[in-house]
């Protein structure tokens, strides 16, 4: 695969072994990444979500349980699903489009993990505050 921005770059390159000429590809997979011959990253974004969200499903038992503590259920999100999302993570630039996905993604685990509020007035159930769960979680958010 050739990358570059240049929409016309990928179509002069040939690569014959043995009288076998190799076709060219406009996206692969190498190592669980998805690389395209455009410097988009929107597509890796959007499958690493989706395979954390994989990850997620099988573990939100986990993260909802009250046998567990909260520290160990934010040790389970850091060292499990924090690493699915983030592989490969260090060739991201991401922009303005990508980071609202990845908070999203990163508030809706943390609200299974840290539970709904209780109002001390009303004596409400309701839902933690985007706020709230930077204060609750510690670490550095996901961007």
């Amino acid at each position: 695969m050739v990358m570059s921005r240049d929409k016309n770059a990928g179509r002069s390159h040939i690569i014959k072994i043995d009288n076998s000429s190799l076709g060219s590809v406009e996206k692969s997979r190498y190592l669980g990444k998805a690389l395209k011959n455009k410097n988009s990253i929107q597509e890796e974004i959007k499958s690493r979500l989706k395979s954390v969200t994989t990850c997620y499903h099988s573990v939100r038992n986990l993260l909802s349980s009250n046998l567990l503590s909260k520290n160990l259920k934010t040790n389970i999100y850091s060292t499990i699903i924090l690493r699915v999302v983030l592989y490969g993570c260090e060739a991201w630039s991401l922009t303005l489009r990508e980071e609202p996905r990845l908070k999203m993604f990163e508030n809706r685990v943390l609200r299974r993990i840290f539970g709904p509020k209780r109002c001390g007035v009303t004596r409400k159930w309701g839902k933690l505050h985007n706020e709230e769960l930077n204060d609750m979680y510690f670490s550095p958010n996901i961007v």
